[in-house]
């Protein structure tokens, strides 16, 4: 009798052993199953959508499984019937899609010649609405009847964007440089009196920088403006002697003047350079980034137009202060980046609030589309050409002790800012860019969202890859805005973004019934599952925690094998008031139920 029952207890272990292997050959574990058909474990149509690929079937009582992969599951994607079949696609429109243009002059009565000129483009993989448009905005001249014809640089302006999350959208877009475009160079120069000698060869370079600038664009202006520091201790002297004339023939301290706005008259640029005084500070840095802040910001004042390369030459021989730097002086309230700027041009607000931050003036340049010159002497380049890469656009050049060399510097900076183009985006957090383009090459293209070596008139085609990394929590930010532009063009792309985050059928309205008869009257049918109410749940909210089993969690658990498992019944099977229901098999006897595991046990 003992040796019987021991063999019972080892036939005990050997059977449970086989049926654990069993479970084990046969079925995969629920996380390799989740890994291979991530749509399985999706219970509700908002987590079904937000899965790359992903379907829902939300026609009532259905049988199968809900959320599916169409090209894998076809026997469920085959019995859902189509009305129920929920698989928003990606949807891409065009709204504003002016062809690129060269730019220069349309030939009208005695208008100057030299004409217009557009550059055609075709984008097969655009949808079929989103044709190119032939209508320009023109805008006329005052003179004989010829018309300026606007530059397009981007293309297209705007677009529509429906995305679903993690699914990658290609966009295509292109940059032409348009030729004779507007140019706007604001010269501001530090008028401490170490700079003297550089103020004296500016003036007599003056008219030669016209006449180099006018090579590149017949439509110039120039602007003019000076700083040197907070007028107060320990920038600069506080004896009132000082703060009339702080060093021989040097005029009071101040900020930052807007001396001469941005104008077409060029002429008046090398008289006012040479009549604008020098002055005098007590430290080595400068005030130069009080001076940055307000000649951008101010836009109306300085004279920024809309359509032009904005260029700002900043001229020193010295460091500057950034925020933090005003303590030493007692100033604390930080920069505001508002414009501050009297009748006379004059910085009003010097000593009264912090140097801006590097992050700030980024920031400023930026939304101004304003590409910054660092022209300054040997000592400084090196700090200037770190600071390049902190500010977007901006370029370090190295001047010669007398500034002698302003001219060809600019030149040369100008060329080597014209003849690239670099793509950034405002996109937030949750959207992911990406760039692509073969640049003037015919190979295929290689992610990169710069390209060098172009020329007036060259066209550079762009994809821009779009992702959805997740839903924002905060509903409201499910339609979003983000520019596309070229870094110092103020031309952009413009994408309006829809994210497809939820369905319809989760808000009120179509395949949405509160107390549906569907969940037994306490619960919310949504896309064809219940949503209970507190104290219910189940497939039909058929179970509560006044039934045998006491408890939602004990109800969960009871569907799963262990506390690792993020799947009930193996995902071939719904969990009913703590108990594994098992798909139908073809075959009956193929289905075992094992604790929270539904199995195939199949027999050779």
């Amino acid at each position: 009798m003992l040796g019987s029952s021991r063999w019972l207890v080892m036939s005990g272990i050997l059977v449970a052993g086989l049926l654990a292997s069993f479970a084990q050959a046969n079925y995969p574990p629920p996380e390799r199953l989740t890994g291979m058909n991530p749509c399985i474990s999706k219970q509700t149509c908002h987590e079904c959508i937000q899965t790359p690929h992903c379907a829902w079937c939300a026609a009532p009582k259905f049988p199968e499984k809900r959320c599916f992969l169409p090209n894998i599951n076809t026997k469920i994607f085959a019995t859902c019937p189509p009305e129920y079949t929920l698989n928003p696609d990606n949807v891409f429109s065009m709204l504003r899609h002016r062809n690129l243009t060269k730019g220069g002059y349309a030939a009208g009565g005695g208008g100057a010649g030299g004409g217009y000129d557009s550059i055609e483009g075709s984008y097969s993989n655009f949808s079929s609405s989103s044709s190119s448009s032939s209508h320009f905005h023109k805008e006329s001249s005052s003179s004989g009847g010829s018309r300026r014809q606007e530059a397009v640089q981007m293309w297209p302006q705007e677009v529509n964007l429906k995305l679903r999350i993690n699914e990658a959208y290609r966009m295509s877009f292109a940059y032409s440089q348009a030729e004779d475009y507007p140019v706007d160079l604001y010269y501001l120069m530090d008028l401490s009196k170490s700079m003297e000698d550089d103020k004296k060869k500016l003036s007599d370079l003056g008219q030669l920088l016209v006449e180099s600038m006018s090579k590149i664009t017949s439509n110039f202006r120039l602007g003019f403006g000076s700083f040197v520091d907070k007028v107060v201790m320990p920038y600069v002297n506080t004896v009132p002697k000082s703060l009339i004339e702080p060093c021989d023939g040097c005029a009071a301290p101040y900020g930052y003047k807007n001396i001469m706005r941005l104008s077409q008259d060029t002429s008046k640029f090398a008289g006012l350079v040479r009549n604008a005084s020098v002055s005098g500070n007590l430290d080595a840095p400068e005030g130069g980034f009080d001076a940055i802040m307000q000649a951008i910001v101010c836009r109306n004042q300085i004279g920024w137009r809309e359509k032009a390369r904005r260029l700002l030459v900043f001229s020193t021989d010295a460091g500057f202060h950034y925020a933090g730097d005003g303590k030493l002086g007692g100033i604390i309230k930080p920069n505001d980046g508002l414009c501050h700027l009297d009748t006379r041009g004059t910085y009003t607000h010097s000593s009264l609030q912090d140097y801006p931050s590097i992050s700030q003036i980024n920031l400023k340049v930026k939304h101004n589309a304003i590409n910054i010159i660092w022209a300054v002497t040997e000592e400084q380049i090196n700090v200037y050409k770190r600071l390049m890469k902190h500010v977007e656009g901006s370029f370090a050049g190295k001047l010669s002790d007398d500034s002698s060399n302003v001219v060809e510097l600019i030149r040369e900076q100008y060329d080597a800012i014209s003849s690239s183009v670099e793509m950034k985006d405002t996109a937030s957090s949750a959207v992911k860019v990406k760039y692509f383009s073969s640049c003037l090459g015919t190979g295929p293209a290689v992610e990169t969202s710069k390209c060098d070596g172009l020329k007036v008139g060259t066209k550079v085609e762009f994809i821009a890859e779009i992702e959805v990394t997740s839903c924002p929590a905060n509903r409201s930010e499910w339609k979003q805005k983000f520019d596309i532009y070229p870094v110092g063009i103020n031309e952009t792309l413009t994408v309006n973004l829809e994210m497809l985050c939820d369905c319809e059928c989760e808000r009120q309205g179509h395949m949405y019934e509160e107390k549906s008869p569907e969940c037994n009257g306490v619960g919310t049918l949504k896309c064809g599952v219940c949503e209970c109410y507190d104290g219910f749940f189940g497939k039909r909210c058929e179970c509560s925690p006044h039934q045998e089993l006491t408890g939602f969690d004990k109800h969960f658990q009871s569907c799963r094998p262990d506390n690792t498992s993020l799947v009930d019944c193996s995902g071939r099977g719904t969990c009913a008031c703590g108990q594994c229901e098992c798909e139908e098999r073809d075959n009956p006897k193929e289905v075992g139920t094992m604790k929270g595991v539904c199995v195939s046990l199949r027999s050779d």
